[in-house]
């Protein structure tokens, strides 16, 4: 099945500028340490792990990771990427002494544009807002193969509907957020990830914490 144009847009049109200003606060701060029950020091420190110089960094929601992170090296080559031009603007502002590449792509189509191919990319919180399974979403992985280079790490994070989900909060607020089509995760589970993952990369590693699964993989 492929995902329509509305569909895509469902899963970022939450993201208005008014919404970023408080998103941080309501998600990155609230939300991740009292719902989902993965503190955001933690998606920090994956970031921190797998973060090269020549960083590619897809779904950039606020900006909040790649303004915490620490790159191995203090002018890193930094590109975003998303379909939604509020997150660029905001993102690119916040993180603006990388001098970013900004590029507004819908990431469940083809890579059409000649982009010099980067070492990381990071895909973080972006699944769970993908419609349709994961086997389906997962396409998303095969489009950044275009602009990755061979030895390249992909990693991230992504909520999880799974077995376990921690308490009634996060059962609540996912099934709203799902309603309203913020959300696509209500079947994706950890082992649905597992295989799409290890379809398509090397050495993948899968940790998870609360409802959060954090991922990486080598192409």
């Amino acid at each position: 099945m492929h995902a329509s144009e509305q569909e895509v847009e469902a899963g970022q049109a939450v993201y208005t500028r008014r919404m970023l200003l408080i998103y941080d606060i309501r998600v990155l701060l609230l939300s991740n340490r009292l719902v989902w029950k993965c503190p955001s020091p933690k998606l920090v420190a994956h970031y921190n792990q797998h973060l090269s110089n020549n960083h590619l960094d897809v779904g950039v929601g606020s900006g909040y990771f790649l303004d915490r992170c620490r790159f191995p090296a203090p002018s890193p080559r930094l590109a975003l990427m998303d379909m939604n031009p509020n997150s660029l603007a905001f993102t690119a502002k916040r993180v603006a002494r990388y001098s970013p590449e900004v590029y507004q792509q819908n990431v469940l189509e083809p890579v059409h544009r000649e982009i010099a191919p980067f070492d990381s990319v990071a895909l973080n919180y972006l699944l769970h807002c993908l419609p349709g399974t994961i086997a389906e979403k997962a396409a998303v992985f095969d489009y950044l193969q275009a602009v990755t280079k061979p030895g390249a790490t992909v990693f991230g994070s992504t909520i999880l509907n799974d077995k376990g989900v921690p308490n009634w909060a996060a059962v609540k607020l996912m099934r709203h957020y799902n309603r309203h089509g913020i959300f696509s995760n209500l079947t994706d589970t950890l082992e649905e990830l597992k295989r799409a993952l290890e379809k398509r990369f090397k050495n993948v590693a899968i940790q998870t914490q609360g409802c959060v699964a954090l991922f990486s993989g080598m192409v």
